[in-house]
């Protein structure tokens, strides 16, 4: 179990550099990539360290359908 948690930790950690390497890039695209990161983040901190994995199916379902209307209504603004 620990081993889980600290794979996922450093998955955290490479893909907040990824973010702050693609932040510092003048490209049309960055806010997308940005953002699909920042969503795979919230993903990886609810289902290992909340353990949303654990929960029912509903819980899962509405987090990501929320994270994803939340990170879309964020893109599009």
């Amino acid at each position: 179990m620990e081993r889980t948690f600290n794979i996922t930790w450093l998955i955290l950690i490479v893909l907040t550099i990824i973010t702050a390497v693609f932040a510092n890039i003048g490209s049309a695209y960055v806010t997308s990539i940005i953002l699909g990161l920042s969503f795979l983040k919230i993903i990886g901190v609810a289902f290992f360290f909340m353990e949303l994995k654990k929960a029912n199916a509903f819980w899962k379902v509405l987090l990501v359908a929320f994270v994803a209307l939340l990170l879309i209504v964020v893109w599009a603004v």
